[in-house]
């Protein structure tokens, strides 16, 4: 008997020492990424128990957490982002970190920004881990040297570039059909036109007549007309076989997210030498973002202690710098030395120190609205991307009909 409950003592000590966490990082960068932080838990002699789930902008994985929560499996930790921490907040399933914020002073070490994503009624509810800027367009230097071209700041000088890569036989613009690329492209497109400040008025006011606006039929417009500078017929990849084709060379230029800078580093590329990091033309000193968060999940309160342990070293400056720079993102600290970034991270680090009137939350990546609205706008601009025959006035007239709706 006693020999039976000192095995069920250390069973269950070791159980507490435990972290289920569920996320959506699966490429090899992302993995990478994850082992940081899970190395980093090891130190507290916590073990990270993943549960990754695979699918872009973490669709798959939003479905498997709310199918755990439901059927009382709920992981310890999981990765949410934008809008969604508050919903999840509100039902009262969230750990609140109050205590580790006030110790570690996250109010000012973290972004303005970066801050108001991790509360809910004045409570911390969550941990923010990297900000991942979006308007990035990715080139390759030795194609551009050779022709005597540069990274285009605006799109006059992207269709002159484009079209001499194009008489070259060279595919100027990689892409992939899968719909939340294509709306990720779009969202680019979007800040191009309109700025950050009507940008965020459209997704935040949500004033149907604001998707009339000229600016949006531009933004659309722009989106089809680019599809003569990607490769024909649209194959849909996966981001991560985007970048792997990109490193092959199977095009000149590529926009996407900075999650793309990890993996091509993950392949043994460096910027600047390999690949060069520019904004996507007209949104120079924008910064399109999206910031990585975990949130820790309360049942019990048994996992209270490994919970804050986490939250404490993800936003602890060493992690932040080591995990930050596998994956891509930057710190979501502004204490930080910036010259331990590459250059592309310093850009983009900087560009979002400069507030909210550079700052424009992604639609796509589930910073700027709530699920309904995100998968409404992703559904509309790639079903107008895919079928030439749609007008772009309709695509704004039923997107101002859905803000309306859903408002």
């Amino acid at each position: 008997m006693v020999a039976g409950a000192l095995l069920w003592v250390a069973a269950s000590a070791h159980a507490a020492q435990t972290l289920d966490v569920l996320h959506w990082w699966t490429s090899i960068s992302e993995r990478q990424a994850a082992n940081s932080l899970a190395t980093a838990l090891a130190g507290e002699q916590i073990t990270w128990r993943d549960a990754a789930i695979p699918g872009g902008a973490g669709v798959g994985a939003f479905k498997v957490l709310k199918s755990r929560v439901l059927s009382g499996h709920a992981p310890d930790v999981a990765q949410l982002i934008g809008p969604t921490i508050g919903d999840w907040a509100q039902l009262g399933l969230l750990l609140e970190l109050d205590d580790v914020a006030t110790d570690e002073d996250w109010q000012t070490a973290f972004f303005p920004t970066v801050w108001k994503l991790s509360r809910f009624q004045r409570h911390v509810v969550a941990v923010p881990v990297g900000i991942h800027r979006i308007n990035n367009l990715y080139y390759r230097p030795e194609v551009f040297a050779e022709f005597g071209l540069l990274p285009p700041r605006n799109w006059a000088e992207f269709e002159r570039v484009a079209a001499h890569l194009q008489r070259a036989g060279i595919t100027p613009l990689a892409q992939s059909s899968e719909p939340w690329q294509v709306a990720t492209l779009f969202e680019t497109l979007l800040l191009a036109e309109t700025g950050p400040a009507f940008y965020r008025q459209l997704l935040r006011q949500r004033d149907p007549n604001d998707w009339l606006d000229a600016r949006v039929r531009r933004a659309l417009e722009r989106l089809r007309s680019l599809k003569r500078w990607m490769p024909q017929p649209l194959a849909q990849r996966s981001w991560d076989e985007m970048a792997r084709g990109f490193a092959r060379g199977d095009a000149a230029m590529w926009v996407m997210g900075d999650w793309a800078r990890g993996e091509l580093n993950s392949f043994g590329l460096e910027v600047d030498r390999h690949f060069g990091c520019a904004a996507v033309p007209g949104t120079a000193g924008m910064h399109l973002y999206s910031v990585d968060t975990f949130a820790m999940l309360s049942d019990d309160y048994g996992k209270q202690r490994q919970q804050e342990a986490f939250a404490r070293l993800a936003a602890s400056v060493p992690v932040q710098l080591t995990y930050n720079r596998i994956k891509g993102s930057v710190p979501v600290r502004r204490d930080i030395d910036p010259a331990q970034l590459d250059p592309c991270s310093r850009q983009s680090w900087q560009t979002f120190g400069q507030g909210e009137a550079v700052q424009a939350p992604s639609i796509v990546h589930r910073m700027a609205t709530d699920e309904g609205m995100k998968d409404a706008i992703i559904a509309q601009v790639h079903r107008y991307f895919s079928e030439d025959q749609i007008p772009a006035t309709e695509v704004q007239r039923r997107l101002a009909a859905i803000s309306k709706a859903l408002k």
